[in-house]
């Protein structure tokens, strides 16, 4: 059966928070090339231009949408807004997120540690909690189809990052939002997993990745010898979004090429 078949996602809306980039934008081309209608969003206009113009170029009706997921009449507005022009969000990938920039956890700033919580989990929070009002206002109705929510997480909610205190916070506090979605939603056939990403090559990672003394520590640790690549998500994105995972749900699906197991 060729992968077409098994992952049709024509009618299918899917919401991409941080779309513009890194693994938000490998999702959204999986999504895109399945035949998915696909709306990205960030704060980055030059690069939510050159998202829409890459997802265009495998479906027409990508879209991209400037919005603050940390403000949370702006996502309203963009939930309200994608409902209203294709009707229905089928699975949302709640997905945006800042990196942590403290020089030590005892000169960490209050300012500095709400930016990260600001993005990461009160932006997480908005933007799950609009969907899971449309996704149970759609059960009421008598549509008993559902719908998906997949967030982005971090090693950094299970394991210690030095000054990633707020970071591996807001990653750790995302993942028990997901599961206590995931027990009270099943019912209105909500399904609300997360991904843990090891090192994937992409904009917020990249002064790391760049630093050879830290290559020469880190990369010796990943089984599979390399970086992630954004394109490694696009797998899990189209099964968390199809209906061939309508069983699977509070889970936290590990893509890190070994990493947190060696």
């Amino acid at each position: 059966m060729s992968e077409n078949t098994v992952f049709d996602l024509n009618d299918h809306v899917s919401l991409i928070t941080g779309g513009n980039g890194g693994i938000g934008l490998g999702m959204a081309e999986a999504l895109a090339r399945a035949g998915a209608t696909v709306v990205i969003c960030g704060t980055n206009t030059d690069k939510n231009a050159a998202a829409a113009t890459r997802l265009q170029a495998l479906q027409t009706s990508a879209q991209a949408l400037v919005c603050d997921v940390g403000d949370e009449d702006a996502v309203e507005a963009m939930v309200t807004g994608v409902i209203e022009a294709h009707g229905r969000i089928d699975s949302c990938f709640v997905n945006a997120g800042v990196g942590g920039a403290a020089a030590s956890f005892v000169e960490m700033s209050t300012e500095e540690w709400r930016r990260v919580m600001r993005v990461n989990l009160d932006g997480a929070f908005y933007t799950a909690r609009a969907m899971c009002r449309h996704f149970v206002e759609r059960f009421s109705q008598g549509d008993t189809s559902g719908g998906s929510l997949i967030f982005t997480s971090s090693g950094s909610a299970y394991f210690g990052q030095q000054r990633g205190q707020h970071y591996g916070a807001s990653k750790a506090g995302l993942i028990s939002m997901m599961r206590a979605i995931a027990v009270e939603h099943a019912r209105h056939n909500v399904r609300s997993n997360a991904v843990m990403p090891g090192w994937i090559e992409s904009e917020m990672t990249a002064p790391a990745l760049r630093w050879e003394t830290f290559v020469d520590k880190v990369l010796p640790r990943v089984p599979m010898r390399r970086w992630g690549d954004p394109a490694d998500f696009g797998g899990i994105a189209l099964y968390l979004a199809s209906g061939l995972s309508s069983y699977h749900t509070g889970d936290v699906i590990t893509i890190d090429g070994g990493y947190h197991s060696f």
